[in-house]
């Protein structure tokens, strides 16, 4: 499953926290993205915001990644594991007539009451997984649809088919639910009564030399970097290299879409290589072509693992990107460069601070003096945007000074407003020397 990732977005009341991936966990732990983000929002006191055509998931207010990641256990506990054998591979079926939900175990057959003590579970029976899921994951608003069209058509859509269920205060007694396998066949729920005949039932592990290699490709992303070996004796640029051939060996057998389902395989290979800040530019190199501009957000998600909260993986990519302009592709990109930067920053691929350092670091070693000049020429009116936003924020953030005035009637409340002089944050470095110097010249005697 791949780990959460949060961005703090917004200022003041409108501060909020976009989980960038949330589409990409819902699919790990087969639930529909809203679930974890109404758990979030329930177990925080916070709103949340659910866009399922654009994959944006919002929880309003500031939060940390580790903070919503423990939250995240606390989901995959409650609502995704099985409490029996613990394996992950659970079903949640509503009984929207009974108002409850059942979980049945695949691996084990185990089923089990949802608890009904937490908020989200009044939300999964109003938006049932078959209503949240789907390619545009509408469990905002799929439940009232649902009910709208259910009055147009004067008749009950039949209750989908729910396993056999205990009542609430039989949950630890027997349950007898039929599972389908990949066979084709059904096998009985676990059984807890001794004189059930269950001694038929033979379970085992494929050991085939093709189910061995299938397991060890999907070797978690720490196993991988567990791995022993003495590649890490060799020189940076050799690794680099090796990192390079294991990516493109697996563009080379199933393209793009190859590389898009291998990423903590190929994000555990960096690890182990010890070239995750220098993957950022060989996933570019290997990635974007002279579409480049649509590219950005196509394979967004995939570059996301790579330059999160990664300054030094984000100039690496700006790296490739000032490569793609100004040599490989420069007829078509060179003039679409503020679009490109621009989309970069609009897909949070790259942040505001790194794409200002890379415009005002001018390098020979990439594309030539000339050339880097150029490209910088050409990216002027999104660094210009970018200043001005900064300093709009920073004039936005007047200093406030609450002053109570004694009047007969009584006291009154006056706001006085301290506001900073424009170009005062751009040139906040420069000055900061200069009231030092003026600091080290002041007479205590004039005091």
């Amino acid at each position: 499953m791949p780990l959460l990732i949060a961005k703090v977005e917004g200022k003041g009341n409108g501060i909020k926290t976009v989980i960038v991936n949330m589409v990409e966990i819902g699919k790990a732990l087969q639930r529909p993205p809203s679930y974890p983000c109404k758990y979030f929002g329930c177990e925080l006191g916070a709103q949340t915001q659910m866009d399922p055509k654009n994959g944006r998931y919002i929880v309003n207010g500031a939060h940390e990644g580790p903070k919503l990641q423990d939250l995240l256990d606390g989901f995959i506990k409650n609502f995704v594991l099985c409490e029996e054998c613990e394996n992950p591979e659970t079903n949640l079926v509503v009984q929207t007539g009974k108002n409850r939900i059942v979980q049945t175990c695949i691996a084990c057959g185990h089923s089990r009451l949802v608890s009904e003590r937490h908020k989200l579970t009044a939300y999964v029976i109003k938006n049932p997984p078959h209503l949240a899921a789907g390619g545009a994951d509408d469990a905002a608003t799929g439940g009232k649809k649902d009910r709208k069209g259910k009055k147009g058509k004067g008749k009950k859509e039949k209750e989908p088919t729910s396993p056999s269920v205990a009542s609430p205060n039989d949950i630890d007694k027997e349950f007898d639910v039929a599972v389908p396998q990949q066979n084709g066949t059904s096998h009985k729920g676990k059984n807890k009564d001794k004189n059930a005949d269950d001694d038929d039932e033979e379970w085992s592990v494929d050991t085939s030399e093709e189910a061995v290699r299938k397991r060890l490709e999907n070797l978690s992303e720490g196993a991988t970097v567990l791995t022993l070996n003495d590649d890490l004796e060799k020189s940076n640029s050799e690794r680099v290299n090796m990192f390079y051939k294991h990516v493109e060996g697996i563009k080379a057998n199933g393209g793009i879409p190859a590389i898009a389902s291998s990423l903590s395989k190929i994000k555990g290979e960096a690890e182990r290589l010890e070239v995750l800040d220098t993957a950022a530019g060989i996933m570019a190199e290997l990635l974007y072509t002279d579409n480049l501009l649509s590219e950005i957000k196509q394979y967004r998600a995939i570059m996301l693992h790579f330059v999160h909260e990664n300054k030094k993986a984000q100039k690496t990519l700006l790296d490739a990107f000032e490569i793609l302009v100004g040599k490989v592709y420069p007829d078509v990109l060179l003039p679409r460069v503020p679009h490109i930067l621009k989309s970069f920053y609009d897909e949070d691929i790259l942040e505001e601070e790194s794409i200002l350092e890379w415009h005002d670091k001018v390098s020979k070693k990439l594309v030539g003096k000339e050339k880097a000049r150029e490209i910088r020429e050409k990216a002027a009116p999104i660094i210009q945007w970018l200043k001005t936003a900064e300093e709009e924020s920073s004039e936005d953030e007047d200093d406030v000074e609450v002053v109570y005035e004694n009047e007969t009637a009584g006291d009154k409340l006056k706001v006085v407003s301290e506001t900073i002089p424009a170009g005062k944050v751009i040139n906040e470095a420069v000055d900061d020397d200069d009231d030092d110097d003026e600091e080290e010249e002041v007479n205590i005697d004039d005091i």
